[in-house]
């Protein structure tokens, strides 16, 4: 990146500035991404706990799948997800809270026993896959946040710190040469005048 810049003090001071602003935000962000990068973890091995979660409740389902073939799928319904937001290192992040079934009258007698354990099965395998989606999504979120913060953190350790720097330089060096010039312009208009001054006073 090209950083725009004209050999005066007016934009040496701006320059200045926008390094200084650069400087400052750099261990602000090197933190931010550090504490992405440690939420993105917790997020993933969240995720990875209900996964596991969700094994387990699913090899009780294998266990008895041919008698989930009598059960009625309209009994258990999913009626609400209730999900709260959270901030994370200023990014807000869905958190899952509680889920809300709808559950469909059924006869004891006219069904087999095992159906309110059915039910129970489902509830709990359907909120296991619900918070395992959201901390899922959880983790999507902070790794966006954390790729971007990154490429924020090597934009400025990489390039425009070094390239301010570097305008900051060459802009000192122009005025110190510019001068430097006009002071031995100045002695040289000096020193003509002093011998134009004694040549007439000769």
């Amino acid at each position: 990146m090209a950083i725009r810049f004209q050999y005066n003090k007016i934009s040496l001071q701006n320059l200045n500035k926008q390094l200084k602003v650069r400087i400052q935000a750099l261990p602000i962000l090197k933190n931010k991404e550090s504490a992405l990068r440690l939420e993105v973890k917790k997020a993933k091995e969240l995720a990875d706990s209900f996964d596991m979660d969700f094994r387990t409740i699913n090899d009780h389902f294998i266990d008895g799948v041919r008698l989930w073939s009598e059960f009625d799928r309209e009994i258990v319904k999913i009626k609400e997800i209730d999900v709260g937001f959270i901030k994370i290192a200023g990014i807000k992040i869905p958190e899952f809270k509680d889920i809300s079934f709808s559950i469909k009258p059924f006869s004891l007698y006219e069904n087999p026993g095992w159906f309110p354990e059915g039910v129970r099965i489902l509830k709990e395998m359907v909120t296991v896959v619900a918070k395992r989606d959201l901390a899922l999504k959880k983790m999507e979120l902070l790794n966006q946040a954390r790729k971007k913060t990154t490429q924020k953190v090597n934009l400025y350790e990489k390039v425009q710190i070094p390239g301010y720097e570097d305008a900051i330089r060459r802009i000192k060096r122009f005025l110190e040469d510019e001068e430097n010039l006009s002071k031995s312009a100045q002695k040289i208009i000096k020193a003509h005048q002093d011998e134009l001054n004694t040549s007439e006073a000769a």
